[in-house]
């Protein structure tokens, strides 16, 4: 499991890029560089990373389920996902 303070960090990433989605876009298309050098760094979405969902791990991810190969593995052992079994032939 990663360190809370990397979760949280990741969250304030996401809700930073999401407020400011829309000013980046229009000075990108007005061609505003200097402008668009003054937002914050972590408001560009290049700095997310896709991380599981249940354990915050950052390797592994499978981006369909939103969940770590290790979290999907144990999860479709159990029966926690529908319509996903081990295959066996």
């Amino acid at each position: 499991m990663s360190k809370k303070s990397i979760i949280a960090r990741q969250a304030k990433r996401e809700k930073m890029v999401k407020k400011y989605a829309d000013k980046r876009a229009q000075l990108k298309k007005d061609g505003n560089w200097e402008e668009l050098d003054k937002l914050p760094k972590n408001s560009c979405k290049v700095r997310l990373k896709n991380r599981c969902m249940l354990t915050g791990r950052p390797k592994g991810y499978m981006r369909r389920f939103g969940l770590s190969r290790n979290v999907f593995r144990l999860m479709a052992l159990n029966g926690k996902i529908p319509g996903v079994t081990k295959a066996s032939w």
